[in-house]
């Protein structure tokens, strides 16, 4: 690759990710934990760096506190690295006096920055997805198409194309049109020509690679955002190329797509896995025991660091780091996200304990942190209720949802 050319990344940090709520209540969704230790916004962190690309931004928003938190004490390049991130977030200035009104306007607004950094290209990512993508891949098949503009994309089944970005290609891989968020029904209705083949489609990734003159170009355009506006309007006025990406990719936009994309993470051969030495995800390190297990059963399951779990059951579940479980404990489909401290840290009296309580049912649930579950508690939405919102739980999509240091009290059920 030539040495003159640099690519340097903007992550989109910003979103309000009301479709996981609850689990956004206090924080970010590139903020939110998965796989127990880490955190959505460490996957293209991770791959940014596993790309050698070392020049990174990081465009925030809404509840940035944990978020900053994280990324300050986990990311820190030397000085020999020669490598920087750089977190922008949303500002009142002379030019722009509102929030970020959406994806490309956020670019926009900080473009006077970009500008005057050396890169050549930028690549755009998105903060809240699951996979692991070689970007210098991507670039080099970028280079090699001579395109202004090349969007990564994955071949999904024709039946979830009202949830993407849908390209329609040439046999040159030439993306000729673009329709946001198609319903079924239009996309079967013009299946010949060319929108459908093998009852897949092409959907957007929302992962770019524009030439530095073309994105100031294209930020010039009408519309705030780049799936909606943007990038219809680019592949008519720049030479724009798809990127085949046929590896795992998940977008984590909904409770039940995170809750899957968890779980998932259980199985024996799973699609994605943190077990990869040669292209690690990384995230804050901590200074944790390993886990104690007293006489417990479990079977396909995470148990992060510093748990302690009694005589109980855990199957096809994910136990954060510092989770503490009671005896005679059944958990089933559940991911609790841990704890930010033990019980004996705050020296607060305070019934019932930080952890899952004696005797508790649980199944298909998602806990945030440092909730508290007493004895005897049963949550298994027996009812099958889809959609609630409670005093001290919800349920999305038929799963129970606790918030982040809810108390549950004894003997509950849900």
């Amino acid at each position: 690759m030539n040495r003159s050319l640099r690519l340097d990344a903007i992550i989109l940090g910003g979103g309000r990710g009301s479709r996981l709520g609850p689990l956004t209540q206090e924080r970010a969704k590139p903020a939110v934990q998965i796989g127990g230790k880490y955190r959505l916004i460490d996957i293209p962190l991770s791959n940014c760096i596993n790309s050698d690309i070392r020049h990174i931004r990081i465009l925030t928003q809404f509840n940035t506190a944990s978020l900053h938190r994280h990324i300050f004490q986990t990311y820190n390049f030397d000085i020999f690295s020669r490598g920087n991130i750089e977190l922008l977030a949303a500002q009142q200035t002379l030019e722009h006096t509102t929030w970020f009104q959406g994806t490309a306007d956020a670019v926009r607004s900080y473009w006077e920055r970009f500008a005057s950094i050396p890169a050549t290209h930028f690549i755009i990512l998105a903060g809240d997805h699951l996979y692991k993508m070689d970007y210098r891949k991507f670039f080099q098949a970028h280079l090699d198409s001579k395109a202004d503009l090349t969007i990564a994309v994955k071949p999904v089944s024709v039946s979830l194309a009202s949830h993407f970005g849908i390209a329609k290609c040439d046999d040159s891989d030439r993306i000729v049109d673009f329709w946001e968020k198609p319903e079924l029904g239009q996309l079967t209705d013009n299946s010949r020509t060319g929108w459908v083949s093998d009852g897949r489609v092409l959907a957007s990734m929302g992962i770019y690679i524009f030439g530095k003159e073309i994105l100031d170009d294209a930020l010039k355009m009408e519309g705030n955002d780049f799936g909606k506006n943007i990038i219809p309007t680019s592949i008519k006025r720049y030479v724009t190329t798809a990127y085949r990406f046929e590896s795992y990719w998940a977008d984590i936009g909904t409770i039940g797509a995170f809750f899957e994309a968890n779980m998932a993470l259980t199985e024996t051969k799973p699609e994605f896995t943190f077990y990869d030495v040669r292209n690690p995800i990384y995230t804050r390190p901590r200074f944790l025991p390993g886990s104690r297990l007293a006489d417990a059963r479990i079977h396909q399951s995470f148990i992060c660091e510093g748990s302690i779990v009694g005589k109980s059951t855990v199957e096809q579940s994910i136990l954060g780091m510092r989770t503490v479980i009671g005896d005679g404990v059944s958990l089933k489909r559940v991911y609790h996200m841990g704890a930010d401290f033990y019980e004996s840290e705050v020296g607060e009296n305070i019934y019932p304990k930080l952890g899952i309580g004696d005797n508790s049912t649980l199944s298909k649930v998602i806990l945030d942190k440092n909730v508290r579950i007493g004895k005897g508690a049963v949550l298994e939405n027996r009812k099958k209720i889809l959609e609630a919102d409670e005093d001290f739980y919800f349920i999305r999509e038929g799963i129970i949802v606790i918030p982040k240091g809810t108390v549950i009290p004894d003997n509950t059920i849900i």
